[in-house]
């Protein structure tokens, strides 16, 4: 009876950490994804408050972007550009570009990068 019982005890205990296990990982999926919805629309914020001005809410570019010929940032002279590339332009700036070093974070800078790369779906 005692070994019958060890192993009953032992398999309980089992099906309690995989249950535990799962919903751990479970969490931690739903934060990830979460943590990229927050990214994201902040990033979108801090492109419509920086960028839109002159490459126009969806990248294309605004009347005023467009008499100062900027870049079509959907373009695919754009969207080839290597992420430390666009990094860097958005963080040093270029041409009548301004630099955003002093007043974005590395991350807010990667962070529009990626939304950068988001709006070649758009086109």
């Amino acid at each position: 009876m005692p070994l019958r019982m060890n192993r009953d005890s032992f398999v309980c205990t089992c099906a309690i950490l995989i249950v535990l296990i799962g919903e751990t990982l479970l969490f931690s999926v739903s934060n990830a994804h979460a943590r990229v919805g927050q990214d994201s629309a902040a990033a979108k914020s801090t492109f419509q408050t920086k960028c839109a001005m002159c490459h126009g809410p969806d990248g294309a570019g605004s009347e005023v972007g467009k008499s100062m010929n900027v870049p079509d940032l959907r373009a695919p002279v754009v969207q080839k550009l290597p992420d430390a590339q666009l990094a860097q332009v958005i963080s040093d700036g270029k041409g009548g570009m301004p630099s955003f070093k002093s007043s974005l974070s590395e991350d807010q800078i990667h962070a529009l990068v990626t939304y950068i790369r988001s709006l070649r779906q758009k086109k």
